[in-house]
């Protein structure tokens, strides 16, 4: 379908007065132009190069806060945007023909040696941090993954704690399309690769990842790459969107872009970040933002007053939108009071119409069932995994929602591993028996700690 291109920048135009929402799709050019549409996550323990891949695959470097760079660890969510391209030209062969570049570059660029590189699909990379205390941050990013890749390093040992906690995280939100990358294959040799290649398959044998393709990587010597964007292309099928139905997009990141000492006249609103899940969100829009700024009444009840404004700006990275569609990660300036937004304070949050959006729960009743064994701790004098006791009333939990978390206590257990649980902070969230919440006790030292798998059947309180 043809598509007017804008001259100064090479990308698709977006225009509003001839928008038909029933025509759009994830590949529509005027959308994946400006827009990922597929959210990617890299997933796997500390220091396996998560970040260094999604460097190599789309320029950007997602360490970017300054304990991030002191400690070299991701620490809060990074997120970068790639375009991969095609060969136009049939005699290059696979899988030299695929590649990479910024979300900036034009649809179509020259090929170095023949033909051209035509678009063929934008991806929105969610780097999730490793670390084994940073498991809420992770699961955060897992809400709006569509696939994910699976990073391990070659010259350590499989699997690594978190490489354990992440893939069964991924399975709990029930991610289907996982790519594993044997990661830093340029500091071994090659029977240390084929030896690890052998304990990776034993590893995800039995799991989501139990048929995934394994791809040898260097990441910072971007060897094989070009492998990794072709599977992404052939083997990550283009996720159904529904474009027709009440925006609902889930804040996964918060920020207030204004500088110290900013003229007033110049001062900005605040920047969601995060994912629609489905509609379509336009410039000028009146929003609402739940379940908002949260109190509690002299008698102890809490209250939630949503938060109402209009989209002022949409962004894809440095692309500007007159449109976002489901899929990959968008900024939404607002004319909200900066301070509601700094310091991520919106995470958890859902955005959407004025009075569309899902209830507000502080009470949940959830169908669960327990891990058997407690990933990434070790038993005393054993090396297998610590057991799972059971759940018991009146125990302290950390719950996940989508990317919300929240403390939780459980009022009771029922018969039928169903557990009514009082939430520390209210959440907004569709009433869905395919919702899932991973629950984590903090109450105990870390030895007794728990997990749990719940998927959610929420009734009101």
């Amino acid at each position: 379908m043809a598509c007017k291109i804008d001259q100064e920048d090479g990308l698709a135009v977006q225009d509003l007065t001839t928008l038909d929402v029933s025509k759009l799709t994830p590949l529509t050019p005027e959308v994946i132009s400006r827009q990922a549409t597929m959210n990617v996550g890299t997933i796997g323990h500390v220091a396996h190069g998560k970040s260094t891949v999604v460097k190599g695959l789309s320029g950007v470097h997602t360490v970017k806060f300054k304990a991030e760079k002191e400690r070299n660890i991701t620490i809060k969510l990074g997120y970068a945007n790639a375009k991969i391209y095609k060969c136009d030209d049939p005699e290059v062969e696979r899988p030299s023909c695929y590649t990479s570049f910024g979300s900036s570059t034009p649809d179509s660029v020259p090929h170095p040696e023949k033909g051209n590189w035509r678009l063929v699909r934008h991806v929105s990379f969610v780097d999730c941090p490793g670390h084994d205390i940073l498991m809420a941050t992770m699961l955060n990013g897992a809400a709006v993954m569509d696939a994910a890749l699976l990073l391990i390093a070659g010259n350590e040992s499989c699997p690594q704690p978190q490489t354990s906690e992440h893939l069964a995280a991924v399975e709990i939100m029930r991610l289907k399309h996982i790519i594993i990358l044997q990661n830093k294959v340029e500091l071994i040799k090659e029977q240390q690769a084929l030896a690890q290649y052998d304990e990776i398959k034993k590893f995800v044998a039995g799991t989501a990842a139990d048929s995934s393709p394994i791809i040898p990587i260097s990441a910072v010597l971007k060897y094989n790459v070009d492998i990794v964007c072709e599977y992404l292309c052939t083997q990550v099928p283009i996720p159904p969107r529904d474009f027709s139905s009440n925006p609902l997009m889930i804040i996964i990141r918060s920020f207030d872009v204004n500088r110290p000492g900013e003229e007033v006249d110049n001062l900005k609103g605040g920047v969601a970040g995060g994912s629609i899940l489905k509609g379509v969100l336009k410039l000028g829009d009146e929003i609402e933002i739940r379940p908002g700024i949260v109190s509690k009444d002299s008698s102890g009840n809490v209250q939630c007053k949503p938060i109402r404004s209009r989209i002022m700006s949409l962004a894809a990275e440095h692309n500007k939108l007159s449109y976002a569609v489901p899929g990959g990660l968008i900024g939404v300036g607002t004319k909200v009071d900066p301070t509601l937004t700094r310091g991520d304070r919106l995470v958890g949050h859902v955005l959407g119409h004025p009075g569309k959006l899902p209830n507000i729960f502080i009470e949940i009743e959830v169908k669960f069932y327990l891990l058997r064994r407690l990933l990434g701790v070790k038993t005393d004098g054993d090396n297998k995994a610590g057991k799972v006791s059971k759940l018991k009333k009146g125990e302290i939990l950390m719950v996940n929602i989508g990317s919300t978390a929240a403390g939780g206590r459980i009022l009771g257990i029922k018969e039928n591993d169903s557990a009514k649980v009082t939430l520390t902070n209210p959440v907004c969230t569709p009433v869905c028996p395919n919702h899932v919440i991973q629950s984590t006790d903090h109450s105990k030292q870390q030895q007794n700690n728990k997990q749990t798998t719940t998927h959610c059947e929420l009734e009101h309180a």
